[in-house]
């Protein structure tokens, strides 16, 4: 009886072939080190999304920039750190003088132990933004998963497991991967968030606004940029023929030069970001970015109790606006919805009345006064009052009380604006929006002159 692992010769006679020899990226892919150096990369990008998840759930440009920012400021360093530790391994074993007459060449062998290694690290890196865009889906509030960039930076990270690896090779040294992966970390750092000039756009990280986008090739560029650097260290290290690395140091320099002459139009204001979804069945309308276009209800139901006492009430501006630049003359700030992570955290708003109060205040104007006389703030306070009281009114209330037990000044002060409020709202409705409408004619007033008082 022919045994399992053996293939039985057949009838006529003719031997079986040989069975067909393993790949070695197999093996160096599904045992040793690559394996770790991936779960280890998918660990720390996720720790660290987690950690600040309030801050870009819900924004597809928001998470495109959390793990661009973790996957080039923490990414990037463990992978130089990994590529250095993997191409030390053979100083280690002792076997560098072994492989240095295999009969495979240089490259070859320097891909077998580099590619399984960078191979890892993207897919860690992948698991992990896949994680992250997962958690934004179920709460996106508009725009479209942004993958340009994402893409771009694992073929960023593969460059630097690659150059990692040869600088393993070079430097004879245990600890040169910790200190290589503290490097990259201060490199990228200043020059991510440093003012360098148009120098700063050759650092695969660079903050800006979550309003912005990539210009279509900028991603594939930088990745030219990094990549090509990352090849000729590989090919100056490993190929007989050296001069061949300047074939991709050549496509690196005009890479780099485009970047560098581009500037900041690499990341222009994204058409979406000037455009603004609206709501036009209340008074003043509420317009809300396009990129957080699902937010409008909740905005709308939000400042629904401001715009019903607002009702009938003329010289209002004529819609709450939300896209970048100041309002037109005929409109006013809508309270922020960004950043993300304060007043909306994974698609909902988070206090709902303190947003209220924040459109009233906007509503009054009156921003750009450096002073105002008493009894106009009195009247300012009364409306806000009247139209979106703050969550915190009874606190504040409860401090001047316990100021006009002690001091007849804030008394009287305190019994002026209570009574104003009184006032304000005994009136009736027809008597209300007249006065409203009078009141909102001088709300651009610094001066009490004009201001109709209570």
């Amino acid at each position: 009886m022919t045994p399992l692992t053996e293939r039985a010769p057949r009838e006529h006679g003719v031997p079986p072939r040989p069975p067909l020899a393993r790949h070695p990226l197999r093996a160096e892919a599904v045992r040793g080190f690559a394996p770790w150096a991936g779960a280890a990369m998918l660990l720390v990008l996720t720790a660290a999304l987690a950690a600040g998840s309030g801050q870009w759930q819900g924004g597809w440009a928001e998470t495109r920039d959390e793990v661009h920012a973790v996957a080039i400021l923490l990414g990037v360093p463990l992978a130089l750190a990994a590529g250095c530790w993997q191409g030390g391994r053979e100083r280690r074993r002792g076997t560098q003088e072994m492989l240095m007459v295999a009969v495979r060449g240089r490259t070859a062998v320097f891909l077998a132990s580099a590619l399984p290694v960078a191979l890892w690290l993207v897919a860690g890196y992948a698991v992990a933004t896949a994680l992250a865009f997962l958690a934004t889906w179920y709460c996106a509030t508009g725009d479209r998963p942004h993958l340009g960039t994402p893409l771009a930076d694992a073929l960023v990270l593969a460059s630097a497991a690659l150059a990692g690896q040869v600088v393993g090779r070079l430097v004879a040294w245990r600890p040169a991967a910790p200190l290589l992966a503290a490097t990259g970390y201060v490199v990228l750092g200043v020059t991510g968030y440093g003012d360098h000039g148009s120098v700063r756009h050759l650092a695969p990280f660079t903050t800006v606004p979550s309003a912005s986008a990539p210009v279509w090739w900028q991603p594939p560029t930088m990745v030219v940029w990094t990549g090509g650097l990352a090849a000729a260290a590989v090919l100056a290290y490993t190929a007989r023929r050296r001069a061949v690395a300047l074939l991709p140091l050549v496509a690196a320099t005009a890479a780099g030069t485009l970047l560098v002459q581009t500037g900041d139009g690499l990341w222009p204001t994204a058409p979406l970001a000037r455009r603004q979804v609206c709501d036009t069945s209340t008074t003043p309308q509420i317009c809300v970015n396009a990129r957080y276009q699902g937010l409008l209800p909740q905005v709308t139901d939000a400042l629904s109790g401001l715009t019903d006492r607002l009702e009938g009430v003329e010289n209002l501006p004529v819609r709450f606006e939300d896209r970048p630049g100041p309002p037109g003359p005929d409109e006013v700030e809508l309270p922020m919805i960004t950043p993300i992570g304060w007043t909306v955290v994974r698609g909902r708003l988070t206090d709902p009345e303190e947003y209220a109060w924040a459109a009233g205040v906007t509503l009054q104007g009156r921003g750009e006064c450096e002073e105002l006389a008493p009894r106009v703030a009195r009247t300012d306070e009364a409306v806000r009052h009247y139209l979106a009281p703050s969550p915190l009114q009874r606190h504040f209330d409860e401090d001047d009380a316990r100021r006009a037990r002690s001091s007849a000044t804030a008394r009287a002060e305190l019994e002026a604006e209570l009574a104003a409020r009184e006032r304000l709202a005994s009136m009736g409705d027809g008597e209300r929006r007249a006065w409203l409408s009078a009141y909102f004619a001088t709300r651009d007033a610094c001066g009490a002159e004009g201001v109709p008082t209570l």
